[in-house]
């Protein structure tokens, strides 16, 4: 008999309240390891501060955060980070030595678990830019180079040290359709091969429609965990926003409607 998969990340009845202002209350749920995992949510319902809690970086105000079979900590060198707003490089900084940089110092404000140097240096950041499928533009200037890549050479500093879980904040705002589906790809990929937990967050479900196993949305201070078919119904988005919510399934598109027909995927959406 197979034992089921250990358990990447935990909330038990977790409340967070960054500045005093609930985001979430009585949260409940396990990622397993290994799973990709679909952060999904309007603007402002605490898909950064679920992550920051990830990190150790947002306290629970009520509850417990259990990661990789610990204590929620700081600093926690399993944990791959990519930042919603990532470090601006200088523009004439080659890819390469942007990530290279990152091995040297901190990735992207986390410890980075690889202690070598010289030739076992350069062979690490070979290795994650093949990882994050960037080493044909990784010797090209940050400022000639696009969107999407700039983000996969962010996506390969985060992957630096080996991470079990890798945790991407937006990591296609702001990136155009094609782009997007190149970045998503990319994660797809390096997921395949490495085994390695993901949970990235976005606003807008579709672009990751295939790609993630489960999906965990945040509305109204609440989240629920599962597959796509099971969350995203009008059943259950009704039940997690206390609203009216219609799903529409067209062209392979999922749209998510709130009760004034605007689209429930940005700040515009009114509940």
């Amino acid at each position: 008999m197979n034992s089921p998969p250990a358990t990447a990340v935990a909330f038990d009845d977790v409340r967070l309240a960054p500045g005093g202002f609930a985001v979430l209350e009585n949260a409940r749920f396990a990622i397993p390891e290994g799973a990709l995992v679909g952060l999904i949510g309007p603007n402002g319902t605490g898909k950064t501060t679920l992550l920051r809690a990830i990190l150790g970086l947002e306290a629970p105000r009520a509850g417990r955060i259990a990661v990789l079979g610990g204590p929620a900590r700081r600093g926690n060198p399993a944990i791959g980070y990519l930042p919603q707003r990532a470090v601006t490089a200088g523009p004439r900084l080659s890819g390469r030595a942007m990530v290279g940089a990152a091995l040297a110092g901190h990735r992207f404000g986390l410890a980075c678990a690889f202690p070598g140097r010289g030739g076992a240096a350069q062979a690490e950041i070979d290795r994650v830019l093949d990882l994050a499928g960037a080493t044909d533009f990784a010797d090209r200037p940050m400022g000639a180079l696009s969107g999407g890549q700039r983000q996969s050479l962010m996506l390969a500093a985060a992957l630096l040290g080996r991470p079990r879980l890798l945790l991407l904040d937006e990591p296609l705002a702001g990136l155009d359709p094609l782009r997007q589906a190149e970045v998503v790809a990319a994660i797809a990929r390096l997921h395949a091969r490495l085994g390695i937990g993901v949970i990235l967050s976005s606003h807008d479900l579709n672009p990751l429609l295939g790609t993630i196993g489960q999906v965990l949305y945040l509305g109204r201070g609440h989240a629920v965990l599962g597959t796509v078919d099971q969350v995203v119904t009008g059943p259950v988005l009704s039940d997690l926003f206390g609203a009216k919510i219609e799903v529409l399934r067209i062209a392979g598109r999922i749209l998510v409607l709130a009760p004034d027909g605007t689209m429930l995927d940005g700040a515009d959406a009114r509940l």
